[in-house]
């Protein structure tokens, strides 16, 4: 059996935790702290302190490991430990808090200089109207037109679905690429 660990990254409150509760067979391994500062309040109560666990089996001979990450600088010590071994990463943007979208941008530099694996980006809450599209979002974000800008709403199974079977193809290219 082949184990695909995936890493789940993005900033503070962009939705990487429902990510993975949305698609995990299991009940999702969760470590989250409640926050006090007032600002961050009004967006969420709790915020990821080490790290989210999901799986997902795909068939008999594959299984994927999710692992989230905390999203808030204070935590970033766990970013490099947690992107041991990934084989893919995912950067999850609110697509609706453009003050959110520097800080998309550096987890994502990153983590790219922790491995060079392919990624893909999730565009979530493109359920709300005032939602940038995931093509303006590249032009944000600057990035480069071979990598996937995908979009998604974290609560709905088959959008997370979508976002990790391309990320899952993007790895299984540059694995048969490698051989």
């Amino acid at each position: 059996m082949q184990i695909v660990k995936m890493v789940v990254t993005g900033p503070f409150a962009a939705g990487k935790t429902q990510f993975i509760r949305s698609i995990s067979e299991i009940d999702v391994v969760a470590t989250e702290a409640r926050i006090s500062r007032s600002e961050e309040q009004a967006i969420k109560q709790e915020t990821t302190v080490a790290m989210d666990f999901g799986r997902i089996t795909v068939d008999d001979d594959l299984v994927l490991y999710l692992f989230g990450t905390p999203g808030q600088r204070r935590f970033e010590f766990m970013w490099e430990i947690l992107s041991e071994g990934m084989l893919g990463f995912v950067v999850v943007v609110d697509s609706t808090r453009p003050e959110t979208f520097r800080e998309a941008r550096l987890i994502l530099e990153t983590f790219r200089n922790y491995a060079p694996t392919p990624y893909v980006v999730a565009a979530n809450k493109q359920d709300v109207e005032d939602a940038w599209p995931p093509e303006d979002l590249r032009i944000a974000l600057h990035i480069d037109p071979a990598v996937k800008v995908l979009p998604c709403v974290a609560t709905d199974k088959e959008s997370v679905k979508n976002v990790l079977l391309e990320l899952l193809y993007s790895i299984l290219e540059t694995m048969d690429s490698e051989e």
